[in-house]
């Protein structure tokens, strides 16, 4: 019996181990809210997957030089409901500019919202409230 209550509570202490990170969630304390940024540049990738799509761009610094940054938006079912994307909203080569807050630790990372991006001139948002942004990445007419 000593055997078994040992083996159970090892499987307990494994399961709770094992599970931590379902619960886990970063905040968003790593980013500077108070000194938002404007960048514009050039897509090189659109990630339209969990835990939150991702947006990689190469803008120019106050030098020229080019400089390949990373914007995390938000969750992808809840950019799909909220303002219609999808994983053909932003392509690689579209022209965007976004404003976000950026990484305290100076690495070329921010956070944004879909408001505050604009993709090829304009914001990729339903232009009525249950409309869908079209596939191509423009905005409903």
């Amino acid at each position: 019996m000593k055997s078994a209550s040992s083996s159970l509570a090892a499987l307990v202490v494994g399961a709770l181990v094992l599970g931590a990170p379902l619960w886990a969630h970063h905040g968003t304390a790593v980013y500077d809210a108070k000194h938002p940024v404007t960048l514009s540049g050039t897509v090189t990738e659109y990630r339209f997957a969990n835990p939150h799509v991702l947006l990689f761009f190469d803008a120019k610094d106050a030098n020229g030089k080019i400089q390949k940054w990373a914007a995390e938006v938000g969750a992808p079912n809840n950019l799909n409901r909220s303002v219609g994307w999808t994983s053909k909203t932003i392509k690689a080569g579209d022209a965007v500019t976004i404003t976000g807050s950026p990484s305290r630790n100076g690495e070329a990372t921010m956070i944004s919202t879909p408001e505050k991006i604009l993709v090829n001139g304009k914001k990729i948002l339903p232009a009525v409230m249950g409309e869908r942004a079209g596939s191509a990445g423009q905005a409903p007419e």
